[in-house]
Formats: C-alpha cells, structure tokens, sequence
C-alpha cells in the first residue's frame, strides 16, 4: 500500500520553532496562515481581502460598539472575520480528509485494520486497569477523609488577642 505524500508529511516531526505568537488552531498567524493565504490568494484559490491580510488582529468589540477588555483589564484581541472564516474551513476539511484516509484504509484493509485495533486494545488494556485501580482507590480514600473529618468533633480555634506595636 503506497502513502498518500501529504499523509507522510503530517506525520513527519519537524522542528519546534521558539517564538511566540498568536496562534489559531495551534498554528502560528505570522509564520504560517498569513503566507499560506498569500500563497492561495495569489494562486486564487482563497480571496481574502487585502485589509484582513494586511490588519489580521482586530480589537474585540461587544454589540454596543464599544471595546471589549479581559479580566485582567488588557483590551481583547480577535482574527479579521475573513481570516478566522477561512481557517475554520481548513479545519473543517482537515479532519473530513483525515476520516476519508482512516476509512479507506479500513475498506481497503479490513482484516490488517481489524488486527491492530485488536492489538492496541489488548495493549492498553493493563494500563487502563491500572488507572482504573489508582482512580477508585483514590476515590475511596478522598471519601473516607471526608467522612472522617464529618464525623470528628469541631475543635474551637481561640482567637487571638490583638497587640499594639
């Protein structure tokens, strides 16, 4: 069975990139939607507007028009809607080919797929157990702490008595 290049190339591991930067679906604006998009726009594959490309972070505004802030009082920040609109249709396609790949592998393979979802099951079934058993025993315990503390008298804290320095 030959693999589909851009199968391989998901699946290959690349190296981690240090910078920081706003990211959407875990995938850097800067380093990679924007010349992604200026890629297909030029190729006419996508037609996002020249002020989205050009301006892709937006102040967040509510419905009366006015700025929206964050609880730490910094002003909120979002993705041009064209942007973030073309994105989501990525996503979406992303994982519709993903499915589409897993399931003709299935058909074309029925008895290879079969055998290996069998296999992983039966390899990960010791380590759910285990977690299984860590869980309940966990429980069990967190219970019986509370249990114990509900029943144990109250003991009355004396207040202390304030001092003038």
């Amino acid at each position: 069975m030959q693999i589909p290049s851009y199968i391989a190339t998901l699946v290959r591991p690349l190296p981690k990139s240090a910078t920081t930067e706003r990211k959407l679906w875990a995938i850097g604006l800067n380093t990679t939607w924007l010349p992604f998009f200026t890629a297909t726009n030029l190729e006419g594959a996508t037609f996002i507007p020249a002020e989205a490309m050009g301006c892709p972070m937006r102040l967040a505004v509510g419905k009366d028009g006015e700025v929206k802030f964050s609880d730490s009082g910094k002003p909120r920040l979002g993705v041009a809607k064209e942007l973030s609109t073309a994105i989501r249709l990525i996503r979406e396609n992303f994982v519709a080919n993903l499915q589409k790949h897993a399931a003709d592998v299935a058909t074309e393979n029925a008895e290879g797929y079969a055998k290996l979802l069998v296999s992983y099951q039966d390899a990960g079934r010791p380590i759910a157990e285990r977690q299984n058993e860590k869980m309940v025993a966990a429980i069990t315990a967190r219970y019986a702490a509370e249990a114990a503390q509900a029943v144990a008298p109250e003991v009355a804290v004396p207040e202390r008595e304030l001092v003038p320095a």
